[in-house]
């Protein structure tokens, strides 16, 4: 049997990472103790991880049409991820991003996304999508993630939003055309704040969704049935470096949906996978390969 086709849309950037032994609380000169290079953005990371477990993915974004936007897509399609789709601006900048990662393995992000980067949707191939098998959109580039989780409504398929930190409004119209709706936790509590997320998951879900659910770090995975509240439980690790490992989880969930598991064993999956990257410094670098997590479950 084929692997499933996975169409990942959003942010691909390419990240600085500095190790420090803290992040710091006021302005102030730090020393890194380490540094590295590697691609990142949330859709992109996904991509990589869709790729490294064993899926067929597609990422669809743009950057710009200079040497850091062609390093950025070398590097998608040396995990074999397909960049043919992927629109090249001129006169701006592709998204770079400065990332502090401390001895928890906490991270400090500062990313930026040249506002010249054209957000208009209309070039995309939207018949395409019925011949996928589940769609994954972040929430960086809204008008583009609003037409491709509708088009995969429209078309019977598994529309995924990793609901990530942004404005209420765009998360408001997103949430509207996803089937999956992941929250991270930060970006549940700026739609509900004071709410605990079981409230706040009650209060976001509409009939329209499939699943509705948030990450929670270490405490794991909660989402919501007919029955009420549902938990799978994060692996007990020490973390080494946890920057990218929430975009792990989201491709590592979207596969396990596109390979028809149910929601536990998909947030199993997942969960094992963001641990897995976790142990592992350098971002999207350390995502694990298919044959890696199965040893790590089976243990």
């Amino acid at each position: 049997m084929p692997p499933p086709r996975l169409l990942v849309l959003g942010h691909a950037a390419h990240d600085f990472v500095y190790r420090v032994p803290a992040i710091p609380a006021r302005p102030v000169k730090v020393l890194a103790t380490g540094f590295s290079e590697c691609g990142g953005g949330m859709a992109a990371n996904a991509a990589v991880a869709i790729a490294r477990l064993g899926g067929h993915a597609t990422y669809w974004g743009r950057v710009a049409d200079d040497r850091l936007g062609a390093r950025i897509l070398d590097d998608l399609a040396a995990e074999g991820v397909d960049v043919a789709t992927v629109r090249k601006v001129p006169g701006c900048r592709s998204p770079v991003s400065s990332i502090l990662v401390d001895e928890s393995g906490d991270r400090l992000i500062c990313s930026y996304a040249d506002p010249a980067l054209d957000p208009d949707p209309g070039w995309l191939p939207l018949d395409r999508v019925a011949s996928y098998d589940a769609v994954l959109a972040d929430v960086r580039w809204p008008a583009g993630s609003a037409a491709l989780l509708a088009a995969a409504r429209a078309a019977g398929r598994p529309a995924l939003l990793d609901a990530d930190v942004a404005r209420p409004e765009v998360l408001e119209t997103l949430s509207v055309a996803a089937t999956h709706l992941l929250y991270s936790e930060v970006g549940l509590a700026a739609m509900r704040p004071g709410l605990e997320p079981g409230a706040a998951l009650r209060d976001v879900r509409r009939p329209a969704h499939t699943l509705v659910g948030v990450t929670l770090g270490e405490a794991g995975f909660l989402w919501l049935d007919a029955a009420g509240e549902n938990r799978v439980p994060a692996p007990r690790i020490e973390a080494v470096d946890t920057l990218a490992a929430g975009d792990v989880w989201h491709g590592a969930f979207a596969l396990a949906i596109a390979e028809h598991r149910h929601v536990a064993a998909a947030a199993e999956f997942a969960n094992a996978a963001a641990a897995l990257k976790c142990l592992k410094p350098g971002g999207r670098s350390g995502a694990p390969t298919r044959a890696e997590l199965e040893r790590w479950l089976a243990t």
